[in-house]
């Protein structure tokens, strides 16, 4: 695949604290609706192509954007995706439905046993003469974070070119990699942006510590000195019940941003983190800043809970 573009950032009509709101719209990646994890994709179906791999492993929930993705650029392709999926979390969703519609053969086990049965799929696709190519749940790993090192290169070009500063940048934090990118920018432009990642489901201290993992594993990789978790931010005040888990208040900053700006959030990720960021902000007396909030994609995941927005 051909590098992408920068995609836009536009300001938002949102009021709280005399700050300015800005959004970067990552869901207009032209890839299967975009999001965090159509970029990560974009680097990873390089990866396959340079490593020679024919088909793909994956992991994910049937409400996967990330499974949806790579099935879709799979499909594309002409290439055979597997998915393995827990049972826990099966059911019925737009994400599920078109990786159904883009031929992914779809693994189902308990959770306990995700890790077992990904390794005999790899193992039985190698024996039958196949070359599988593995990405983690999430687009987990050096090339996830490697695709928002960009993206933070793309923010300061913006700056550069607009004259503007962004004082904070918000986003949802889910496995990691998305702020481990935005950290690992932040550290190698050596700027004060502050970087708040707004966890969706994950719990400190485990959440921050995956992302420290992230941003530690990618600085070795290019041989940069390593960091603590004081560069790490994961605010975990608004995971809710954990993943999927929504308020009234969410469903109306939904509402609000969909009518004012015209723009889809979901309450699995992107409403929630917005929600959250607002929250954040005036737990934190924030006024008088330029902030920027990251649109991860997911834009499907809208369209499950759209009779819930509209009552």
């Amino acid at each position: 695949m051909k590098k992408m573009n920068a995609t836009p950032i536009q300001k938002l009509n949102q009021k709280l604290n005399n700050n300015n709101f800005y959004i970067k719209r990552d869901d207009l990646i032209p890839i299967s609706f975009g999001g965090n994890k159509a970029r990560k994709a974009i680097l990873f179906f390089d990866d396959i192509k340079l490593k020679g791999s024919d088909c793909v492993v994956t992991y994910g929930s049937s409400s996967s954007n990330h499974c949806r993705i790579i099935a879709n650029i799979a499909a594309s392709k002409g290439m055979a995706c597997y998915i393995i999926s827990p049972t826990e979390s099966s059911k019925d969703t737009a994400n599920s439905k078109m990786i159904n519609l883009f031929g992914a053969k779809i693994i189902k086990c308990p959770v306990s046993e995700v890790s077992d049965t990904i390794n005999k799929k790899i193992k039985e696709l190698i024996d039958k003469g196949y070359n599988p190519y593995f990405i983690q749940g999430g687009g987990h790993g050096n090339l996830g974070t490697q695709a928002y090192v960009d993206v933070y290169k793309e923010i300061r070009d913006y700056e550069s070119n607009e004259g503007i500063h962004f004082d904070y940048i918000f986003h949802t934090s889910g496995t990691g990699t998305t702020q481990a990118g935005l950290i690992c920018g932040h550290l190698l432009h050596g700027d004060d942006k502050k970087i708040i990642g707004i966890s969706n489901a994950r719990k400190n201290p485990y959440g921050g510590q995956v992302v420290l993992n992230s941003v530690n594993s990618y600085l070795s990789s290019i041989e940069k000195e390593q960091v603590t978790n004081k560069e790490v931010v994961f605010i975990d005040d608004y995971v809710l019940d954990g993943y999927g888990s929504y308020n009234d208040d969410i469903l109306n900053t939904i509402k609000e941003i969909l009518i004012i700006d015209g723009i889809p959030l979901d309450t699995t990720y992107t409403g929630k983190a917005f929600w959250g960021m607002k929250e954040y902000i005036k737990k934190h007396k924030i006024t008088n800043k330029n902030i920027l909030f990251i649109h991860t994609g997911g834009t499907p995941l809208f369209f499950d809970d759209l009779e819930e927005v509209y009552e």
